[in-house]
């Protein structure tokens, strides 16, 4: 992708790069599960371990499991929220579609057990459900005007990024 997009115009690509981060030790994401109580999606999982801790992705790239972002950046706030103790243990519980306030949505807009994955642009975010019914999907989190709506497997999200390039 780097060689056929060498001045990064792809949408993110001036962000990520193309770049990998090296993948986690299985010690790393074990340790990740356990402080969080959770066990991590298994093509997630298995991503970490094996392809990449984060780095290039869809969109603006795909936020490391542990990567501390700065206190300027949009997702500073979400990835604190995703981190703190129960967060991620607690079960996602929507199972459809969920409206934002722009769409009338209501104060029952949780994205509790889901780990934000990366920014879209404009206050939208990709979220990987850890808990629940749904986990292991990737929800778009578009808050202000068009919800929770729920996408594909990890595996099958990232494998479709990359046949889009």
């Amino acid at each position: 992708m780097a060689r056929e997009d060498p001045e990064h115009r792809r949408f993110g690509a001036s962000h990520h790069r193309y770049r990998l981060h090296p993948p986690l030790a299985e010690e790393a994401i074990r340790s990740f599960e356990q402080v969080h109580r959770v066990t991590l999606p298994a093509s997630y999982r298995g991503f970490l371990g094996s392809v990449a801790g984060g780095g290039a992705g869809p969109d603006y790239g795909l936020l490391g499991l542990t990567e501390a972002v700065d206190d300027e950046e949009a997702l500073h706030d979400l990835r604190a929220e995703c981190l703190r103790v129960g967060f991620l243990a607690t079960p996602f519980p929507h199972t459809t579609d969920w409206p934002g306030p722009g769409r009338g949505g209501d104060a029952d807009y949780s994205v509790a057990g889901t780990l934000v994955l990366g920014e879209i642009g404009c206050g939208t975010f990709s979220r990987l459900v850890i808990t629940g019914t749904n986990a292991g999907q990737v929800w778009l989190d578009d808050r202000p005007w068009g919800g929770l709506t729920p996408g594909p497997d990890f595996g099958d999200w990232y494998t479709a990024w990359l046949a889009s390039q």
